[in-house]
């Protein structure tokens, strides 16, 4: 073998006749393949509607028993706005698995194909080799889901045992959610059909935080119904970005806080414009940090886009609960 181990990262939603050369490829080249499947944790949405659980499942029905034992899967969850961090987790994952031997070090490489900038990080790990493929049949992850969702026929480029998997997931509640959340994006984006130019957005978000607490509302409508969020919505034509965050966080969270005392409260504004952060379209959310002092928390109520609103310790914020990029947001914003 020319290598001892080759990994390989994708985001596999769903996995798909590409991934499974990729890997039928490592496998003649390694003795091991360590598959990384990112955006681990994450709710399901359109782009990311199969869990860690699933798609390491779906892969597993290409494979033979022998094959799987020299597959090994770890979930990957990403750093939206900590690249380095990302990097450190995936050395992290792998330095787990791979361990240098008395005699000599391990062979360790790395296998994708370059197709735009999604692939950029096979270009951040010189320490290891890397193993160029060429793409297979230019299949879309993109183009199944939309084709899935919309209960459409296509040519299979799945194998057969994971097509079968992907009908019986059909008949599950998880589909019927994502599948709404996918007409209504539909719908959403249909308003704009007609634009001379593709639609960018403008949003405001406030990342308030007190005592190890912070302040969170359950959206109350699609996208994203019943996750937690950020308090936050459009900017209006007529204010300013910071005037619009005052205003969205009280009307959303009703806090016992004069506005004032909040706008005062301000420590630090970053901007947030990761190309896929929202399902809607190009949104640059403009994120502000207020930080409040005292003893107890200040009392908040639902409002307006929001089913509640309630305080959460830090520790107890997870990604798998949040919308779009809010958890990133707050990992940004509070460390």
């Amino acid at each position: 073998m020319k290598y001892d181990y080759l990994i390989f990262i994708g985001r596999f939603q769903p996995f798909h006749t590409g991934h499974e050369s990729v890997i039928r490829k490592a496998l003649q080249l390694s003795d091991k393949v360590i598959v990384l499947v990112g955006s681990a944790y994450q709710p399901r949405t359109v782009r990311n509607p199969w869990d860690f659980n699933e798609r390491e499942s779906f892969m597993r029905l290409a494979f033979s028993e022998e094959e799987n034992r020299r597959i090994l899967a770890f979930p990957l969850l990403d750093q939206t706005y900590n690249n380095q961090l990302w990097i450190k987790s995936v050395q992290l994952l792998v330095s787990g698995v791979v361990h240098n031997k008395i005699a000599s070090k391990p062979k360790v490489g790395l296998i994708g194909h370059q197709k735009d900038n999604t692939s950029d990080y096979l270009t951040q790990f010189p320490q290891w080799e890397r193993e160029e493929v060429e793409n297979y049949e230019n299949i879309s992850s993109t183009d199944i889901r939309e084709l899935y969702f919309d209960d459409q026929e296509f040519t299979n480029p799945l194998n057969s045992n994971i097509a079968m998997a992907l009908e019986k997931f059909k008949k599950t509640k998880a589909f019927e959610e994502v599948q709404n959340e996918f007409y209504f994006v539909k719908k959403y984006k249909s308003a704009w059909d007609k634009a001379p130019y593709t639609p960018m957005f403008i949003t405001v978000d406030a990342v308030v935080v007190q005592s190890g607490h912070i302040l969170l509302i359950e959206r109350k409508a699609q996208p994203g119904k019943g996750l937690m969020a950020l308090p936050g919505g459009f900017l209006d034509g007529n204010e300013t970005l910071k005037t619009a965050v005052i205003r969205e966080l009280r009307e959303e969270t009703r806090i016992k806080v004069p506005a004032p005392v909040l706008a005062g409260s301000i420590t630090k504004q970053e901007v947030f414009d990761n190309p896929h952060r929202s399902a809607r379209g190009r949104t640059v959310t403009h994120a502000y940090l207020i930080e409040l002092k005292g003893e107890s928390l200040p009392k908040v109520k639902g409002g307006d886009d929001a089913a509640k609103a309630f305080w959460v310790p830090f520790a107890e914020v997870k990604p798998e609960m949040m919308f779009e990029d809010h958890f990133h947001i707050i990992q940004a914003m509070v460390g």
